[in-house]
């Protein structure tokens, strides 16, 4: 295949990824304890696991992503099937057996589908950036991450504006077949790294190593906040039925908010313009815990600012990451199986943690709670991530992008 890639599909496969992604957390284990009467504890405790898994699988999905080079389009419509089919049995099918382990079984299928087609969209992406004049890895990250902060916004308020959560598998299933055939023309079997050495470049390289550890800490502030955002929303602040315009104002803003940090990026630097956005997160996330009942406009603005410092982040540090591995490993599909890991499994742990510390404070989701249960949720909504994003902020400043890759 020549001819410069299209960056509209690259956007519309980044949509329909996403939107399989970080929505999950934000419904699924609120649907499961609604509906089936499963406990926060246990959710967390089977997130945690099912990331506990991809420590296992993702370097194999890693090569296998460089075994099929020839027929990427075949292999990554399966695996875009298979998860389309899990999400509508997690979310539109009556479990089968007892709810929990149905649960797992079809987080799996998703996990494992999702996986996969990220290292493959990222690596593909390396490859295609490379076509483009000008800052292409800047250009592509730009309707790529665009494309999945709008998959977000469409998948947050989904099952809100199409008839609940069974609507919302539906309508994935069938962003999913569009996807497909938009992006069909674009797998252009970019050279991989069959050999099974991609892990082991990244983390040879000191600056791949720092910048995994900063995707890791500046993931967690909004995995925190999506664990806890429908809960925040309907307890913290009383406003139940305002959770779907919130997510969309959120996600909205991030979509909208993207564009312009990369342009800016253009200009003044990727890292430094980065970094502005992880501060303004930094002061959106802090004004959250002195939030209470009633704050909605306030919450409002919340929204809106910590929406566009999110556009910064899913723009910028994959496009830094990118570029390294376009310096030191063109081909390593494996690598993106890190970078896929590491995403996923701070929401992972945050599900974890969060959920059964929560439940063992007090607080009852759906319930009335006391006032330490309610302050407990606004320290670990507003706070705990302004902590996790100072962790960031020290690790980015400190990266020499100028270090040489450590062979081996």
């Amino acid at each position: 295949m020549t001819g410069a890639p299209r960056l509209p599909a690259f956007g519309l496969f980044a949509a329909m990824l996403a939107a399989a992604g970080l929505p999950l957390y934000i419904h699924a284990p609120k649907f499961y304890v609604d509906e089936y009467g499963v406990s926060l504890a246990a959710l967390g405790t089977v997130l945690f696991a099912l990331r506990l898994l991809d420590v296992v699988q993702d370097p194999l999905l890693g090569r296998l992503a460089a075994r099929l080079q020839e027929t990427r389009a075949v292999s990554v419509a399966v695996a875009v099937l298979t998860m389309a089919a899990a999400m509508v049995g997690l979310f539109a099918v009556e479990p089968l057996f007892a709810p929990l382990i149905w649960f797992a079984l079809m987080l799996t299928l998703v996990f494992s589908s999702f996986s996969y087609l990220t290292i493959c969209f990222y690596a593909e992406g390396v490859s295609s950036a490379g076509q483009l004049t000008g800052q292409g890895h800047l250009q592509l990250a730009r309707w790529r991450e665009t494309g999945a902060l709008l998959g977000i916004c469409a998948a947050s308020v989904a099952p809100v504006l199409i008839g609940g959560y069974g609507g919302f598998a539906l309508a994935f299933a069938v962003l999913a077949g569009v996807a497909i055939r938009a992006m069909h023309r674009e797998w252009r079997g970019a050279r991989v790294d069959s050999g099974g050495t991609g892990f082991l470049t990244v983390l040879r390289d000191p600056v791949a190593r720092k910048l995994l550890l900063v995707a890791l800490f500046n993931a967690a502030p909004v995995a925190v906040s999506s664990t806890l955002f429908l809960f925040f929303v309907e307890s913290r602040l009383q406003a139940p039925g305002w959770e779907g315009p919130f997510l969309l104002l959120f996600f909205l803003s991030a979509a909208l908010a993207a564009p312009f940090w990369g342009k800016f990026a253009e200009r003044a630097g990727e890292r430094r313009v980065l970094l502005i956005g992880m501060v303004l997160s930094i002061l959106s996330f802090g004004s959250a815990v002195w939030l209470g009942a009633g704050d909605t406009w306030a919450f409002g603005l919340i929204c809106l600012a910590s929406g566009a410092a999110l556009g910064a982040d899913m723009t910028l540090l994959p496009a830094l990451f990118a570029r390294r591995m376009a310096d030191i490993s063109p081909g390593a599909s494996e690598a993106f199986g890190l970078w896929s890991f590491v995403s996923k499994f701070t929401l992972a742990f945050a599900a974890v943690t969060l959920l059964p510390l929560l439940e063992a404070g007090g607080f009852e989701a759906g319930g009335a709670n006391g006032a330490e249960a309610l302050w407990l949720l606004s320290l670990l909504y507003g706070a705990l991530p302004c902590v996790l994003k100072l962790l960031a902020i020290g690790l980015l400043a400190s990266i020499d992008f100028g270090e040489r890759s450590v062979r081996g």
